[in-house]
């Protein structure tokens, strides 16, 4: 890698489900360069074991916090990002986030019908199916009874998937590791595969520490494999490293002291996963991880959305009280747990800092109105296990981060905002960000194909610049 060698059109910045978007839209065109932290996998080659899951495809080893240590955050690293180590849900936003939005920033396309488009097409990439019956495990008829019960409306999940064959027995638990048969459409084997071939650069495990904008080009620093540094140069750059990723690498840059909403408005959707144990075996960790979400206006009114899930068995350890001989007695009822998460639309905005020293810290809190969302949650979940005669009920007390949103909000105002609507940087014509960095609020909806959608608006914006 002779940096003096490597001028590209675009450089983009992580390899997951932005970046991977928008490679494959512009690949026909221009010159580009993917720099990814994580590795690149081939199919056969995701981790079996989850403690490999844990220690390479995350930042953080497995899991990092907020200041407070009472948050917890999920950040992929590795090739395909969140596609890689998600559910594959995708869902479009409702008229009640896209008005929050357009409420807060004036921004005209955020809106139901000028996304439709960019929905439609980003739909068009990759197969989609809705769980089908035979893929849908005790721990889906648990969660469709309690909704039944209680008198609240459901609906099957949309995935990004095809041919799961869950009757040759194939089970989606493993699919957190990375789906090593292919069906569900990570970026690997949909739109990254496609920009590749067409002539798209990739290299994998390069951790970018620097990038300077000097007007006429972008110039990128970083490690290969933490050894030696490279220097590439480009017309344009994008970054797509995600919420936390891009924040941080803004303010090792030194934006932070020239846009004051870099790292404003950062939001997580805190999920509580919740076990009820029952006397028959359940066996959640079988066939489709996740079949059904609630679909109750209600739930929608009040701040949070229930759906069927479960985690591989380190992962679910950390949810159960106890240590030792209790622990492991608790643990051995894993075939007879069911799961039912409750996910908060949060209200509470947090922020990413940088001290004096470079230290970089995440403030996030939940305020009274997202622990009243949590409490109801939790009860509405409580009664639907006692309604399917669950012997004992084990409430989250960890939340948990998935979607992690904001600190480069799109909007008009710089001080609250780092990201214009032409989807630049303020003041910065050549650097570009389109992930799900710039929401400028939590939609309370899967974040994954709205990222798809304005990945693909966004790249209208950046063919301009050529």
């Amino acid at each position: 890698m002779d940096e003096s060698k490597h001028f590209y059109d675009l450089i983009i910045i992580g390899g997951g489900i932005s970046g991977s978007f928008i490679a494959e839209a512009l690949s026909q065109d221009l010159r580009i360069l993917i720099l990814e932290a994580g590795i690149n996998y081939k199919l056969k080659e995701y981790p079996i074991h989850e403690v490999h899951t844990s220690a390479k495809m995350y930042w953080g080893g497995g899991i990092e916090f907020n200041t407070d240590a009472n948050i917890a955050f999920l950040r992929p690293k590795v090739v395909g990002g969140g596609s890689v180590i998600n559910g594959a849900l995708v869902d479009r936003f409702d008229d009640i986030a896209f008005d929050d939005w357009k409420g807060q920033t004036k921004v005209n396309f955020f809106n139901s019908k000028d996304m439709g488009p960019w929905y439609e097409k980003a739909e068009s990439k990759f197969q989609i199916q809705y769980i089908p019956e035979e893929g849908r495990n005790g721990n889906a008829e648990i969660f469709a009874q309690g909704m039944k019960a209680k008198g609240f409306s459901y609906s099957p999940l949309r995935r990004a998937q095809k041919n799961c064959a869950y009757e040759e027995g194939n089970d989606c638990i493993e699919c957190l590791s990375g789906c090593r048969i292919g069906s569900k459409q990570m970026m690997s084997v949909s739109t990254l595969e496609r920009a590749l071939q067409n002539g798209v650069e990739l290299i994998s495990q390069f951790e970018v520490e620097n990038i300077e904008d000097h007007g006429d080009c972008v110039s990128v620093w970083g490690k290969h494999k933490k050894q030696r540094t490279f220097k590439f140069r480009s017309k344009k750059v994008v970054m797509a490293a995600g919420a936390i990723g891009n924040v941080r690498l803004l303010f090792k840059s030194g934006f932070g002291e020239k846009i004051p909403g870099i790292g404003k408005n950062f939001y997580t959707h805190p999920q509580y996963m919740n076990l009820g144990i029952f006397e028959k075996k359940i066996q959640s960790f079988k066939g489709a991880l996740q079949a059904y979400k609630s679909s109750e206006p209600r739930f929608r009114q009040w701040g949070f959305k229930l759906e069927n899930v479960f985690a591989p068995p380190a992962g679910l350890s950390m949810l159960i009280p106890g240590f030792g001989k209790k622990h492991m007695r608790q643990m051995k009822k894993i075939a007879h747990m069911s799961c039912i998460e409750v996910a908060i639309r949060d209200t509470e905005p947090g922020k990413m800092e940088q001290d004096r020293n470079g230290n970089f810290r995440i403030i996030k809190t939940l305020n009274a109105e997202d622990r009243k969302r949590r409490k109801l949650g939790l009860e509405i979940i409580n009664d639907m296990f006692e309604s399917c005669g669950a012997s004992e009920i084990i409430e989250g007390k960890l939340p948990v981060g998935l979607h992690l949103m904001g600190g480069c909000g799109l909007g008009h105002d710089a001080n609250e905002s780092a990201v214009n609507p032409e989807f630049k940087l303020f003041d910065h014509k050549n650097i570009y960000v389109a992930d799900s960095s710039i929401f400028p609020s939590a939609p309370g909806i899967n974040p994954s194909l709205t990222v798809m959608a304005l990945s693909l608006k966004a790249t209208d914006q950046i063919a301009k610049g050529f």
